[in-house]
């Protein structure tokens, strides 16, 4: 039996759809966890949206929270092989304690289930953010790049990172586990969070965008890659996963005329958008809210980050799905 975390987040949810439908899981084989009932009507709607309704039934739901001990016992009964999808994802300097709570600690509850349960595989969705550092002589990111704890990182990206080190802490210990570190994921029914809010803020038309480059992968590859790596012998690896390096005017440009909406024209400059998320950072403590631009996301903007997917790509014998054609076709459902 399959157990899946964080199915009510956009690569659960995708996940859990291809795993049904790829794999003919009928019922009483695949459960998820969820934290409130509410949440779960995101993945159904996800399976109406890909007209799969029928589908959703081959779900056992398990109330449970990765940070909760007492709810997990429940969720690992009979379980064989775990897809740790959950996690927080914020760039709010604010929520520095509920990430490492969520993504360090969580994962090391999931790790430790895992190996007093004698799981046979764990797959970790982590991201590009826990990947290392560029030397100066380098001009690409890949799996062995090492991570240097003297440059400065986001919450976020420690989080993550933390997060790996239980998954490796767990095959240390005798656990066989698969890594994958997907860049920005881009994907249907999700528009508040991750890239749906890219999605939202081009259709009511954005008037900015930045040079910044960083990569990119359509969630289908995602989901289909991980399960592969997952059904392989292939264990006690990491694999970067992105179809390619984009800058964020090609994307928003891409998603604009996806949407018949107008293009941006204006270029954001890297000091305006230096003195952007300061002046948000004032606005965010003067009315206590959240931080719409903290100096992490300013800095990704414009900053060049690009990544290798040479490694999947070789071990899969597969390629990825073109992003600017995923997105023409995911505007459409």
């Amino acid at each position: 039996m399959i157990l899946v975390t964080g199915g009510t987040g956009l690569v659960g949810a995708h996940l859990l759809l291809y795993l049904i439908e790829s794999e003919n899981i009928g019922a009483a084989k695949i459960r998820a966890i969820y934290r409130n009932s509410e949440t779960i009507k995101k993945t159904k709607s996800l399976f109406q949206l890909y007209n799969k309704s029928g589908l959703f039934n081959a779900i056992e739901w398990v109330e449970g929270d990765i940070i909760d001990i007492t709810t997990l016992e429940h969720a690992f009964i009979g379980i064989d092989y775990v897809y740790h999808c959950a996690a927080l994802i914020s760039f709010d300097p604010k929520d520095e304690d509920v990430l490492r709570k969520t993504n360090i600690e969580g994962t090391a509850n999931i790790v430790n289930f895992c190996l007093a349960k004698g799981i046979k595989k764990l797959c970790y969705i982590s991201s590009t953010a826990a990947l290392g550092d560029l030397a100066s002589t380098a001009t690409i990111i890949t799996e062995e790049t090492e991570w240097n704890p003297e440059k400065p990182h986001s919450d976020y990206a420690i989080s993550k990172y933390g997060a790996e080190m239980e998954i490796w802490r767990g095959q240390q210990e005798g656990l066989d586990v698969i890594i994958v570190n997907p860049g920005i994921i881009i994907g249907p029914g999700f528009q508040e969070q991750g890239s749906g809010l890219l999605f939202k803020a081009v259709a009511k038309g954005l008037r900015y965008y930045t040079l910044g480059v960083t990569g990119f992968v359509a969630v289908s590859d995602v989901v289909r890659m991980t399960a592969q790596l997952m059904k392989s012998e292939i264990r006690n690896e990491r694999f970067i996963l992105i179809a390619e390096n984009i800058s964020f005017q090609d994307i928003i440009n891409t998603i604009a005329d996806a949407l018949k909406v107008k293009r941006p024209s204006r270029q954001m400059k890297p000091y305006l958008i230096e003195m952007g998320w300061r002046l948000d950072w004032i606005l965010a403590n003067v009315f206590n809210k959240k931080r719409k631009l903290t100096q992490t996301t300013a800095k990704a903007s414009y900053s060049i980050h690009e990544y290798s997917n040479e490694k999947i790509k070789m071990t899969l014998k597969t390629n990825f799905t073109d992003v600017h054609q995923y997105i023409k076709e995911i505007s459409n459902l």
